[in-house]
């Protein structure tokens, strides 16, 4: 693993009892052909030896050891401080094995677009290496990110670097300039929109964000909160998707997209009637509610920091949904 004297990159991973996923990982990020960055691991209070064995097994891998469980979008945060004095910042979730050019594509598109302050990466199957995870976060004004591409065979569709909304969480790069301007993660949101709402703040700061998809990692698929559309899944998509309109959306592109937006809100109402889980739809509605104060005092540091208006906001969410996927799928772990 490099330890490079002055690293301008920190590659960053959040843990949570997932030593056997790091065994498939840190090795692919060893073999970077960029080599100009250094390692970190912010460990979550695992209790599988993730510590222990990275200190046997990875001595060169600077190890963050949280002594309490923050949950996920804390744990990024403590990525971002730990990677302090680095220029930019890579994030990968621990389920990942990446291509070897994967690291050094990320840090080429942010080198070549100033403009942008993340950039994302073209993500694979792990299980089945020609099937598409996402090709970059678009975003619909319902008040969702999904990953472009989910689900679609991957036959060159989405090969072309572009301009996309915002980069799924589980392999980007961002920018340290904009991190300190934009802020961190929400840690409120726990797990879960927290990539989106963080892109909507970076486009309203007037950063883009970069899809670069020869930078290839291939994802496991949510082997670190678990398969498909669980009820802590659920809960956190329904209630963050409330908070991030009410926070990120300027008054103009509320009143704009009311309908859709209560359309939407109606449309979850009903799916969680069809799957019994209206106490789940309830609570989540509820704890949205308690949360306004809190979210509408961020609301107002957000958009006072807001140098892009809504016609502009417009365009760019076109922008990045200038290639649609036939399938969608929100953005998971």
């Amino acid at each position: 693993m490099p330890r490079p004297a002055d690293p301008t990159v920190a590659a960053t991973v959040a843990t949570f009892n997932g030593r056997h996923l790091l065994e498939k990982l840190l090795p692919s990020l060893a073999a970077q052909r960029f080599r100009d960055f250094r390692v970190i691991v912010v460990d979550d209070a695992s209790d599988d030896g993730t510590v222990a064995w990275l200190a046997e097994v990875w001595p060169e891998v600077e190890v963050v050891a949280l002594k309490l469980n923050v949950g996920v979008t804390a744990a990024f945060n403590a990525c971002i401080e730990a990677a302090r004095g680095a220029e930019l910042i890579a994030m990968f979730n621990n389920d990942m094995e990446l291509d070897a050019d994967c690291l050094g594509e990320l840090v080429r598109a942010l080198r070549a677009h100033p403009e942008a302050g993340s950039a994302g990466a073209k993500l694979l199957d792990f299980g089945d290496r020609g099937l598409l995870d996402g090709a970059g976060d678009v975003f619909d004004w319902a008040g969702s990110g999904w990953r472009r591409g989910h689900g679609e065979r991957d036959e060159g569709r989405y090969d072309e670097p572009c301009e996309i909304f915002g980069a799924c969480g589980g392999a980007a790069i961002y920018r340290a300039e904009t991190v300190a301007e934009v802020g961190g993660f929400d840690e409120a949101f726990f797990a879960f929109v927290e990539d989106t709402d963080w892109a909507f703040r970076a486009q309203l700061a007037g950063w883009s964000c970069r899809y670069a998809p020869a930078a290839v990692a291939y994802h496991m698929g949510s082997a670190t909160l678990g398969p498909g559309m669980t009820e802590f899944t659920q809960y956190h998509l329904w209630r963050n998707g409330i908070w991030l309109v009410t926070k990120d959306y300027p008054l103009a592109s509320v009143v704009r997209h009311l309908p859709r937006i209560l359309y939407v809100q109606a449309a979850q109402l009903a799916v969680a009637l069809r799957a019994r889980r209206l106490g789940l739809w309830a609570r989540a509605v509820r704890d949205a509610a308690l949360g306004l104060p809190r979210t509408l005092g961020r609301r107002r540091a957000v958009q006072a920091a807001r140098r892009v208006g809504p016609r502009e906001l417009e365009a760019r969410v076109r922008a990045g949904r200038s290639r649609r996927s036939r399938r969608s799928q929100p953005p998971t772990r």
